[in-house]
């Protein structure tokens, strides 16, 4: 394992770029494909729209939910052999799935087992980028994550293809093939100790944590074996405890909050696209060709709205860039009932796609910008946790409502309006955090005075000109022996 004082921002880095890069392609983009399906698993199985929305969900809600099983399994096994085992589970689940007898064979198959081989390689890939930029952390996400924009542009005309080639079955079988290359990818992750890292819990333990009288002890191994248990599952809480410490954050819980209607509100696009383009008279390959525009504008946004970030104007505001980012796809979802033919939704698939690329990038930097790099691997796990239940209820339920009502108005306004109270979410945490830094500001600087707080609680207050030592003494005990009376 290489040892660096800080991320190298180059390097082998790139190498780690490029790997997470065909990471992003072999999961997100074969998601995204997946509502191609969609149409001839209706056909084939005679399901309606709820039932056979499961499954794209069931695969998205694996994904996320068991992303922190990812992270646990790259941050105390490797993220190499994470990434290979989930490019095994889920090359498994593609080609099982080709035998599909039933909508629940699919649902365990293709959504079950492929979703939990994509969340073994989906977080791993992306924290590694993390650990290996600093000054070019956005432009490095926006090429790595573009990963998924490129893919969905190649391979949604493919799979169309390979449909009307080789039925449904054979498209999923020789997609279970290209999904291996996850195994190459997880090769390809080098991993690096930086200064910055938590220490092992050993050595934490011993320098700040375990007493001097117990460490005396903890060298006598032969005579304390029970001391020697005791510690060590404190020594296991305790770091377990430290690694998760981020969720108490303020900033992370409003952070939480807003992923959850952020990704209630992205799901259905995806799968609902293609059918919507159908039901308006649109053909099949061009409904197909609206999802590679959307996902070639998707590389657009990755890499434009990673390198814009990264400039000294705008590094500092990365929390409002992504705040408008998905307030924007909000926007593209609420009009999009009225665009009805091809030439109207060609226009929305280039400003969905290139919106949504940007938040996409921009997710795993504002993270890192809120608990750090050290708790980048746990706390991305757990945003791509809370996208689970997201992603498993809105498909579902977006189809419900075209069920019920007959089209789709109510499923894409419910998804722009979830969107939007994201962004509106955090905006005005972003505006409350503004106003009382400011106003705490304001309090220090106020007539030129400086508040005293004594420990017991009493406020005292000097000018602005320098105390002494002794004098600071006298005022204490002045003040101490006032509020005693």
């Amino acid at each position: 394992r290489a040892r660096h004082a800080g991320p190298p921002d180059g390097g082998w880095g790139w190498m780690i770029v490029a790997g997470c890069f065909l990471v992003t392609i072999c999961t997100r983009a074969v998601t995204r494909c997946i509502s191609i399906f969609f149409v001839e698993f209706q056909a084939y199985f005679g399901q309606d729209y709820a039932r056979t929305a499961w499954i794209h969900s069931i695969v998205d809600c694996a994904t996320m939910l068991c992303a922190p099983l990812g992270s646990l399994i790259s941050n105390h096994v490797s993220c190499q052999v994470g990434i290979m085992l989930g490019g095994l589970l889920a090359s498994t689940g593609l080609i099982l799935s080709s035998f599909a007898t039933s909508l629940e064979h699919l649902y365990l198959s293709l959504g079950v087992l492929t979703g939990l081989g994509f969340a073994l390689c989906y977080s791993p890939a992306i924290a590694m980028v993390g650990k290996y930029f600093n000054k070019k952390k956005a432009l490095a996400y926006g090429i790595a994550m573009s990963g998924s924009g490129i893919g969905t542009f190649i391979l949604a005309p493919v799979v169309q293809l390979l449909i009307e080639q080789f039925s449904w079955r054979g498209a999923l079988l020789i997609l279970g093939g290209f999904v291996l290359n996850l195994c190459v990818c997880g090769a390809l992750m080098r991993p690096i100790a930086l200064k910055e890292d938590r220490k092992t819990a050993p050595e934490f333990l011993e320098q700040d944590y375990v007493p001097e009288a117990q460490k005396r002890d903890l060298k006598r191994m032969s005579i304390c074996p029970s001391l020697i248990k005791v510690w060590s599952h404190e020594c296991l809480c305790y770091c377990s405890w430290k690694e998760y410490d981020f969720l108490l954050m303020p900033g992370f819980m409003v952070l939480a909050v807003s992923v959850l209607f952020m990704a209630y509100g992205c799901s259905p696009l995806f799968v609902y696209l293609v059918p919507y383009a159908l039901s308006v008279g649109v053909s099949h390959h061009q409904a197909a060709f609206l999802m590679s525009i959307l996902g070639v504008i998707d590389i657009i946004g990755n890499i434009t709205f990673g390198w814009l970030t990264d400039r000294r104007c705008l590094k500092k505001h990365r929390h409002f860039c992504y705040l408008f980012a998905v307030g924007m796809d909000g926007l593209c979802c609420l009009f999009l009932p009225v665009l009805q033919k091809f030439p109207l939704l060609v226009p929305f698939s280039f400003t969905f796609g290139y919106f949504d690329g940007a938040y996409v990038t921009l997710i795993p930097v504002v993270t890192a910008d809120v608990v750090g790099t050290s708790s980048l691997s746990s706390a991305l796990g757990v945003v791509y946790f809370l996208h689970a239940i997201p992603y498993l209820v809105s498909p579902p339920v977006a189809g419900w409502l075209v069920d019920t009502t007959g089209s789709y108005t109510a499923s894409f306004l419910l998804s722009g309006f979830s969107m939007i109270f994201s962004s509106t979410l955090l905006c005005f945490a972003s505006l409350a955090k503004k106003i009382k830094r400011t106003h705490l500001r304001s309090l220090t600087n106020d007539t030129g005075t400086k508040q005293h707080i004594w420990t017991n609680g009493a406020i005292a207050y000097s000018v602005t000109a320098e105390l002494d030592q002794k004098d600071v003494e006298f005022l204490a005990a002045d003040t101490n022996s006032y509020s005693n009376r």
